[in-house]
């Protein structure tokens, strides 16, 4: 895929499958700017982009606040003067049984997985309609899809990002922009390390592949979402679990 000259933006980009997404990127041609709460991954991250000979643009910033969301977007622009992908990753999890969950971590998880993914969205669909042009990919989950017994906060965000993409779809296609989302399924990242030998090898006994996936697995999927190869498909939900939901 020839994505030389692109410019992708990735919210939570700096660990993890964001990481792994704004790499990917790179490696394609794409100069890429990312996004975090905490900077201190910034400079490991910006290195691994830039050693494929792109440019990288680390900036600071909490997706559940608007104004915070609003000066990554102008700081993207600033320094590259467009964006052509926007691949909505921040997430996080608050696991608990519903009885026991309390409004805070229902609150919690349900800002930043989606209220975050609205204000990103909202935010950086102005340039893009300027342009007439733009591919945004949401990570979701397949949480979002089956659900799962202590993630009521979690599946109820990624299905809501999932109808948010369906939305987004519909109403900027006109504008020739596609709007797709990725639902992993359990991937090889710092949340699944925290499984305890018990419940991962209950899990495994669920995915017909028999295995974890990669950050990379979800990489490769964004960056054909991501590019023109994917031109005519929107509105999308392309699942990567390993064979767990068929």
């Amino acid at each position: 895929m020839d994505l030389k000259g692109k410019v992708v933006a990735v919210t939570g980009g700096s660990r993890g499958i964001g990481r792994a997404i704004a790499v990917a990127f790179a490696r394609e041609g794409a100069h890429v700017a990312f996004c975090d709460k905490s900077p201190d991954a910034f400079a490991e991250a910006c290195a691994e982009i830039e050693k494929c000979g792109v440019q990288a643009l680390a900036h600071q910033a909490d997706v559940t606040k608007s104004a915070e969301v609003d000066a990554f977007c102008k700081a993207v622009m600033d320094r590259f003067g467009k964006v052509d992908v926007l691949v909505n990753n921040a997430g996080i999890t608050k696991d608990n049984l519903l009885i026991r969950m309390d409004e805070g971590e229902w609150d919690a998880v349900l800002t930043v997985n989606l209220k975050g993914a609205f204000l990103v969205t909202k935010a950086f669909i102005r340039p893009m309609m300027k342009a007439r042009s733009g591919r945004i990919v949401n990570i979701a989950s397949i949480i979002g899809v089956r659900g799962n017994a202590g993630q009521a906060n979690y599946a109820a965000s990624k299905a809501g990002l999932i109808g948010l993409t369906k939305t987004t779809a519909r109403e900027f296609a006109s504008r020739n922009i596609c709007c797709n989302a990725i639902a992993p399924g359990f991937i090889q990242t710092d949340m699944t390390k925290a499984l305890g030998d018990a419940a991962r090898d209950a899990l495994m006994k669920e995915i017909p592949l028999g295995t974890l996936g990669e950050p990379g697995d979800i990489a490769k999927a964004a960056l054909f979402l991501g590019s023109d190869e994917a031109r005519y498909i929107t509105g999308q939900v392309l699942i990567v679990d390993g064979g767990m939901v068929i």
